[in-house]
């Protein structure tokens, strides 16, 4: 043991972190504690705080869960009507950052409004002096992340139609949360079964886990950055297509199949093949995806041969798999029926990705907010795994 050389007595040696052995991909690892809500894969559920996420989504408005989300309570009906007008009253731009959108437009054209959006952000939080998360307090900090959430939509609405050489439609204070995301895309107030069915869609995807954005919001937040850093940061894990990128990917493959005479001969080759299903599996559900069930049943409500046609492309891909791959459990995710409701309320297929966005940023936001009342930097260690060092540094 060292000795104090001032007066001989032994002092601890310093203390080392050993780093763990962990999953690729960090998979099943806890990192932290959360009250927002969790996913039971094996059970097929996920909750939003107390609540079951697709009881809220049939039952709630989109405004109610944000509130829930936001302040750990659903809001009565006095509370709602209070919190959807502060919301509303926040949806529009800053001039600056309005009068920068077509230039962003332009410059993102090939890449789509979800591009544009990460640097429309960081626009935002600069032109609204958005600082530090550190150095705020809870109620700052949510007051920057209830101004985010309420432009995101007429953000990407306007980058949308800005792409497509049309102008962007300014928000209305009298509609709720979806049905102005609806009317700033098209410019026409949408039929509310539409509205409703897109809310729905909405409050199914604001949340669910420790995803792969969700994560990196945090570990951005664990900086003390600034809220819109945290949120373009996970804007960016957002458009891979392994994360928030499937939903037209899902809808392309049933337009790759084309016919119910195709389908069967279709799956088999791409099963045999060992090639991924767009809109089929899940890293975290062993059983059917709740979400998924949920957007069926907006979709039969529906109907129409899209929606017939993706019930049997469903059914058939199970059974081939089950005669093919005997005990390998794959079922529809959330993107596989998001895309056909999308699809059958309108929406263009370059805006399924960024709609997923609109909802997902008040869930980051929570995420953000509850990851700022710790001001413990998330720091992990990686294994070294090249040459031995120390080298010799070779002579030029």
């Amino acid at each position: 043991m060292p000795t104090n050389g001032t007066n001989g007595t032994t002092t601890a040696p310093p203390r080392t972190i050993e780093p763990l052995a962990v999953p690729r991909g960090l998979a099943g690892v806890v990192v932290t504690d959360t009250a927002l809500g969790d996913v039971r894969g094996r059970e097929g559920f996920y909750h939003y705080r107390q609540y079951s996420a697709v009881e809220l989504a049939r039952t709630r408005t989109f405004e109610d869960v944000w509130h829930l989300m936001f302040y750990g309570e659903l809001p009565d009906a006095a509370g709602r009507a209070d919190f959807t007008a502060r919301t509303a009253a926040l949806r529009r731009l800053p001039d600056e950052v309005a009068a920068a959108l077509p230039v962003i437009a332009r410059a993102s054209a090939g890449s789509g409004p979800l591009a544009g959006l990460r640097t429309a952000l960081s626009l935002f939080g600069a032109s609204a002096g958005l600082r530090p998360l550190y150095d705020l307090g809870a109620e700052e900090r949510r007051t920057d992340a209830l101004a985010a959430c309420a432009v995101v939509p007429t953000l990407l609405t306007a980058l949308h139609r800005l792409g497509r050489g049309l102008a962007p439609v300014a928000p209305r204070d009298d509609l709720p949360y979806a049905a102005n995301y609806l009317y700033m895309l098209t410019g026409e107030e949408p039929d509310p079964a539409r509205a409703r069915a897109v809310e729905r869609y909405l409050v199914s995807t604001v949340d669910h886990g420790f995803n792969a954005s969700t994560f990196t919001a945090r570990v951005i937040t664990s900086t003390g950055a600034d809220l819109a850093a945290c949120l373009v940061g996970a804007v960016g894990a957002l458009s891979g297509p392994l994360h928030g990128g499937a939903p037209s990917r899902a809808l392309d493959t049933l337009d790759a199949i084309g016919t119910a005479d195709r389908i069967d001969p279709w799956i088999r080759e791409r099963v045999l093949a060992g090639d991924r299903i767009m809109g089929f599996g899940h890293p975290v559900y062993r059983t059917e995806d709740p979400r998924s069930r949920m957007l069926r049943g907006i979709a039969e409500e529906f109907g129409g041969p899209l929606t017939a046609f993706a019930v049997q492309v469903e059914s058939r891909v199970e059974a081939i798999l089950a005669e093919l791959k005997p005990g390998r459990e794959l079922h529809t995710n959330v993107e596989f029926y998001a895309g056909v409701v999308m699809e059958l309320c309108g929406l263009p297929r370059e805006m399924f990705t960024p709609t997923f966005a609109a909802a997902r940023v008040v869930g980051w936001s929570a995420n953000i907010l509850e990851q700022a009342e710790d001001s413990k930097i998330i720091r992990p260690a990686a294994r070294y795994a090249g040459p031995p060092p120390p080298q010799p540094v070779p002579a030029v």
